[in-house]
């Protein structure tokens, strides 16, 4: 009887993981909240390379800078390649225990409201985790609190090719309006900005981030800077990033943000964009409810991902994924972690 239900287990979540997959990412669906958010427009990308993150590699800055520089007319010789859509991934195997396999370098899934570690692969090995590590820089600012106070962008602030959200030198923001655009859409510049906002500079930030990171007892990681992108000397494991992420998960500011589809950020001249979620778990899983993706060419495809369900909340870390795995494996892990 036991195996019986272990097979019909595997058998549910697979159809309900695919079943999201295979439905329109735009269509309705009742939120976490209990909010039909209705049609979603597509939001205007960040940037040309703002496909799922707002990471990229140093490789990226210089195709992109690359692409700048070549004439005009050399650019338009070339037939503008048609996006495809995005394809369903292969069904999710199980272990005999009804395990999700996954095809990640490194994943935890834990219980967040005790820490209990529901299953691991390769927890501690140190991997590079891009914009995963602004789940810190976000619950930091959160912290020090005063959200409601304006900033000012300096332009040290905007120095953070290739992917930002185009905040402009002597333009004033409040932190909170920040934060959302930080959480939801994951700019560059917005993070530069949070940080030297709160600790005087990226270095200083980066000190702040390595002393909150200990006290937490992620004891196995060291961040240079706020926003993730690759750095020497910057690090983390699967395990660290899901015991920021159970602290992150508890502060109500962060987790009334992450769980948003979608916001509009309006400008400091008037105008407004609406900025959609990079986490594509959070509409194709309904008991989804945050929190961060990232991706670089040195991390992979990475994502932090909870989720509640009849009182039990999940956390589940995938570092170092493929493309379209990283949504397959989150999002089997999550549905195992809430069923099992």
């Amino acid at each position: 009887m036991k195996w019986r239900n272990r097979i019909f287990f595997c058998a549910l979540v697979s159809a309900s993981v695919l079943s999201a997959w295979s439905q329109d990412v735009d269509s309705e669906a009742v939120r976490p909240t209990g909010i039909s958010p209705g049609p979603v427009r597509k939001a205007q990308a960040v940037s040309a390379k703002d496909k799922e993150d707002a990471d990229s590699s140093p490789g990226s800055v210089r195709k992109a800078q690359a692409a700048k520089s070549t004439p005009t007319r050399a650019r338009r010789t070339h037939t503008k390649r048609k996006s495809r859509p995005e394809s369903t991934p292969a069904p999710t195997e199980y272990t005999p225990e009804g395990i999700p396999k996954t095809g990640a370098a490194s994943v935890i899934v834990v219980d967040a409201n005790n820490g209990q570690i529901l299953h691991e692969k390769n927890a501690d090995q140190i991997r590079a985790p891009a914009s995963t590590q602004k789940l810190l820089t976000a619950l930091i600012v959160a912290e020090r609190g005063f959200l409601d106070q304006p900033v000012t962008v300096q332009t040290i602030d905007t120095m953070a090719e290739p992917v930002k959200l185009n905040i402009k030198p002597g333009e004033t923001y409040q932190r909170i309006d920040l934060l959302r655009a930080l959480l939801v859409k994951s700019p560059n510049d917005v993070a530069r900005c949070l940080a030297r906002d709160n600790a005087g500079s990226v270095e200083a930030f980066a000190e702040v981030m390595n002393r909150r990171a200990r006290e937490l007892g992620a004891v196995n990681s060291h961040f240079v800077n706020p926003n993730g992108l690759p750095m020497p000397g910057q690090y983390s494991t699967a395990r660290d990033l899901s015991i920021i992420a159970r602290t992150a998960y508890a502060n109500p500011t962060i987790r009334s943000i992450v769980c948003l589809p979608q916001l509009v950020f309006r400008y400091a001249n008037g105008r407004t964009r609406e900025l959609e979620n990079t986490n594509k778990v959070l509409k194709r899983l309904p008991y989804c409810n945050g929190m961060k993706t990232g991706y670089t060419e040195a991390a992979g495809h990475c994502l932090i991902c909870s989720g509640a369900r009849g009182g039990r909340d999940i956390i589940v870390v995938v570092l170092g994924d493929s493309k379209a795995g990283v949504w397959r494996d989150a999002s089997a892990l999550l549905s195992w972690g809430l069923w099992m």
